[in-house]
């Protein structure tokens, strides 16, 4: 069996970018690989589109699924939100996203 691996760019609060590897065929998203890399990608609650602290901002021009009501919804709630925003919980790790880039949206406080 062979590895899937994508790259994708993140920029983190202070801009620094980051190169991260990730494996598409383990089922794995955004939030979940930028916690693996160390960067300060909170996922309070595990990936449920219940929270809003994996708030990212999608900077590249990749076809992404629309987002859930649930998704929406805590968008409405979430802080600096702009039309690109998403959350990480919510992207899906697959081949087409090779080249990714995103910005982690700055926190609430």
């Amino acid at each position: 069996m062979s590895e899937h691996l994508i790259r994708i760019t993140v920029l983190d609060r202070k801009g620094q970018a980051h190169a991260l590897e990730a494996p598409t065929d383990l089922g794995l998203n955004l939030m979940e690989l930028c916690k693996s890399y160390g960067l300060p990608i909170k996922g309070t609650c595990g990936g449920m589109a219940l929270c809003a602290s994996c708030h990212i901002y999608v900077m590249s021009n990749h076809a992404l699924p629309k987002p859930s009501d649930d998704e929406l919804a805590m968008l409405d709630s979430a802080f600096f939100v702009q039309p690109n925003s998403r959350l990480g919980c919510q992207i899906r790790l697959r081949d087409e996203l090779d080249g990714l880039q995103v910005q982690l949206a700055p926190e609430s406080e």
